[in-house]
């Protein structure tokens, strides 16, 4: 027979994104994409955070990354919006009133 490998204990190894929190970061990412502002966008996972990135063009820094980061849920809030350069633009618990900002934004992109 073969050996039974106990599952991980604890905190995960890596940590990544719900199916309906990414559903809805790529549903903006799609309109984003649709207004002609949005080219690209990357996706990082690593044992501290999980980050999507969207970029103007592909060869330049992201304009946006929306970070999840759990070990600050007790605290500020596990969420994150941070800009070009570095700067959090909005953090919370919920991800919706952290991508708030970016959505403003789109309704003037459309409303031009």
């Amino acid at each position: 027979m073969g050996t039974v490998t106990p599952l991980p204990i604890g905190r995960p190894s890596q940590v990544g994104f719900e199916r309906i929190e990414l559903t809805r970061i790529l549903d903006l990412y799609g309109r984003m994409v649709a207004a002609g502002h949005w080219k690209d966008y990357a996706i990082q996972f690593d044992g501290e955070a999980a980050m999507f990135a969207a970029f103007r063009r592909a060869a330049e820094r992201p304009e946006y990354r929306i970070e999840k980061r759990p070990a600050l849920r007790n605290r500020q809030g596990m969420w994150a919006l941070v800009n070009e350069a570095g700067m959090i633009l909005k953090r919370g618990h919920e991800l919706g009133p952290v991508l708030a900002p970016v959505e403003r934004r789109l309704m003037k992109l459309v409303g031009e």
